[in-house]
């Protein structure tokens, strides 16, 4: 059944869905497979074998109220929970079908044209080398058991958070050791109830908000378990202890699909954007902007959230925004609307609008545009299956429809503004699949994005001529206006690897001359899996330096497999990010005379003997299903999730059979100590 569905899942990757809602016949079919998925995540529909349709949570009674264009939404529900190593685990998921998000616009009104701001050159390496690169999160993601990971992370005062469909974990940031296991999201919101705690999706994001030191971990969920995703789930800490105990919200965003939220941190409000579908999936309807109300929710007080549906953005036509995220330690002027930044493929120009929440008076909010502006000439990038790898003919999706997360904004303490961002386009090439060319990340940086006019300072294609695809980004500033960019690098030569580029505040505009670094060169190539990639990426600035860039984003191990994603987190810096040296200190005044000596102190009391270290963490063997598989690549799924060969008995068989898996136990699915043994039976064809 794993076989049959994985293939049905190649064979509908290939198509651009303009509708892919799973019917029930098809949904029994593959009950046991993994679909990848663009932004919906881990759970979506399942009929269990012998089961029945997963039952609605309690109705909500909240309801959301419009008035004048102006939706005021509350909180369904909201409390707090213990730390999250108190809470109760979430087991692993069996693998499920899930429902396949179409590209937005399948046809595209882009007019595609020669690269207007191509950097051909690939200066001499001078990024600074990786001050640390470990690995986070792996596939199937603690609880998600689907692809793509949707990665991204936030580094805080002094861990960092790493998020993925549908896990997260916590690190030291001074050396990348884990703090916390990795765990599933829906471990925070367990006994909270309701969707969120039933039904979690994923399409996962964490922030930091260092305005109040406090780490914000959101996800979608559904009231039914299936479509439509209704749901947003938010958890706010307590403290800057990302391991510690969070104010925990559901809200009930309406009764369409609501997909591929994305988030910013502002002073005023938590800011999302959701990509609208019909309930079933089979329509997009619009981009729909949401402010979250954060003094209520660093404090634990019912939540409130606002939000439009202008037919000006809300409409079939509409590209996807992203929210403004808030770097560095000065903030934007008092008062100051949320920039969100609309760019795509279904427009001619870009737009900056500006988003002023008023939680007091909410029919006084408004969402405005600040300004158009025109990208320089280029190629739109494949939505899915273009990016060549090493050793398969199998190919990756871009996404290139849209802006990649994170649009980062910073003020500098002479007041001006900027705001970095990215997408992956197409150089050189031609078509759907960038023929004959190579992808490249075209990055940028835009002035006066909460008042005034917006304008373009930088804006630049980074596609050296070596025939690597470079896609998937991220970008970000330091607090010296120092840029950087990290995003996939891949080609029919090399496996997906990771890697940085950028510039400093004093390089020529419209350039990253400080060439390409490394922080991971990955070890090997994804087939089938839909050919789903990444989703997003992130890159993000220390808050405490604020010159330090972290950065994570998914690989693959060695050889050529599906459905075996890993991640990878790392972080570089600078040398020249920094405010100017201190003057020197004043000469030393003369020293006091020596007072006389004091009698000897009693000797101290021995130091007590140091605590045992604690035991190494062991990832858990997880029970893959072998049965149909040969004896040789059982064994290798089994050493892939940490289990151990048992005992193998043979058995007469029919011919087709022979040295295949009749039978094992444990059954699949079992979730046991590392390295516990597998017992197999395995076929030795007929008798003679």
């Amino acid at each position: 059944m794993r076989k049959l569905a994985r293939s049905a899942a190649r064979s509908a990757g290939r198509r651009r869905r303009a509708s892919a809602v799973v019917g029930i016949a098809a949904l029994i079919l593959v009950v046991q497979g993994v679909f990848a998925l663009t932004g919906t995540s881990a759970k979506n529909i399942v009929f269990p074998h012998g089961g029945t349709v997963p039952r609605a949570v309690q109705s909500i009674s909240q309801t959301n109220h419009t008035t004048g264009g102006i939706t005021v939404g509350h909180s369904y529900k909201n409390d707090v929970s213990g730390p999250i190593m108190q809470l109760r685990r979430v087991a692993l998921d069996t693998p499920r079908p899930e429902h396949e998000v179409p590209n937005l616009h399948p046809v595209s009104i882009h007019q595609d044209r020669p690269e207007g701001v191509l950097q051909k050159a690939q200066h001499p390496n001078s990024m600074p080398a990786p001050i640390l690169s470990f690995d986070g999160i792996a596939f199937p993601g603690v609880t998600c058991n689907c692809a793509p990971p949707d990665t991204n992370g936030e580094v805080g005062s002094t861990q960092y958070v790493q998020i993925v469909n549908q896990g997260f974990q916590v690190f030291d940031k001074t050396n990348g050791n884990p703090i916390t296991p990795a765990l599933g999201i829906g471990t925070l919101w367990a006994g909270f109830g309701g969707a969120c705690d039933l039904h979690g999706f994923g399409d996962p994001v964490v922030l930091f908000d260092q305005i109040a030191g406090r780490w914000v971990i959101t996800q979608f969920a559904s009231a039914t378990g299936g479509l439509p995703i209704t749901d947003e789930c938010i958890a706010v800490s307590q403290t800057s202890d990302a391991a510690g105990s969070y104010f925990r919200y559901g809200y009930h965003l309406g009764s369409d699909f609501f997909d591929y939220p994305h988030f910013g941190v502002w002073p005023d409000a938590y800011y999302m954007s959701m990509n609208v579908f019909n309930s079933g999936g089979t329509a997009f309807l619009g981009v729909q902007p949401f402010a979250f109300n954060r003094a209520a929710m660093l404090t634990g007080s019912p939540g409130t959230f606002i939000t439009s549906r202008d037919s000006a953005f809300f409409n079939s036509s509409a590209d996807a925004m992203l929210p403004a995220d808030l770097d560095g330690s000065s903030m934007p002027p008092a008062g100051a609307p949320e920039p969100f930044m609309q760019s795509g493929e279904n427009t001619t120009t870009w737009r900056i609008w500006r988003f002023h929440a008023d939680f007091g008076t909410p029919a006084n909010s408004t969402f405005t545009v600040g300004g158009t502006l025109t990208p320089a000439a280029y190629t739109e990038l494949c939505f899915s299956s273009c990016v060549p790898q090493a050793g398969t003919s199998s190919l990756l999706s871009a996404l290139g429809d849209r802006s990649m997360f994170r649009a980062a904004y910073r003020r500098f303490a002479d007041g001006h503004e900027a705001l970095v961002g990215n997408q992956s386009v197409c150089v050189g090439g031609s078509g759907s699949t960038c023929s004959g060319g190579r992808s490249g990340v075209r990055w940028w940086e835009i002035s006066h994005v909460t008042s005034g006019t917006p304008a373009w300072v930088q804006q630049s294609t980074y596609a050296p001529s070596d025939g690597v695809w470079r896609w998937m980004g991220s970008a970000a500033m330091d607090q010296s206006g120092d840029l950087a960019v990290g995003f996939s690098a891949s080609s029919s030569s090399i496996v997906p690897g990771i890697r940085y580029a950028g510039r400093l505040a004093s390089d020529p505009a419209n350039d990253l001359p400080q060439g390409e670094g490394t922080l991971f060169a990955g070890l090997g190539s994804q087939s089938g899996t839909s050919s789903r990639w990444g989703d997003y990426s992130d890159l993000t600035v220390d808050p405490v330096d604020d010159c330090t860039f972290w950065y994570t984003q998914e690989y693959y191990p060695s050889g050529v497999t599906s459905f075996n994603w890993r991640t990878r987190i790392g972080n570089f810096k600078f040398a020249s990010c920094g405010t100017p040296p201190p003057p020197p200190p004043p000469p030393p005044p003369p020293p006091p005379p020596p007072p006389p000596p004091p009698p000897p102190p009693p000797p101290p009391p021995p130091p007590p003997p140091p605590p045992p270290p604690p035991p190494p963490f062991k990832p858990p063997c997880v029970v893959p299903n072998v049965v149909g598989r040969t004896l040789a690549r059982a064994k290798q799924s089994l050493r892939s999730h940490h289990c151990r060969t048992g005992t193998v008995t043979r058995r007469a068989s029919s011919a087709r059979l022979k040295n295949h898996v009749l039978r094992q136990s444990p059954r699949a699915g079992r979730r046991l100590a590392n390295g516990a043994r597998v017992n197999m039976v395995v076929g030795k064809g007929r008798h003679r």
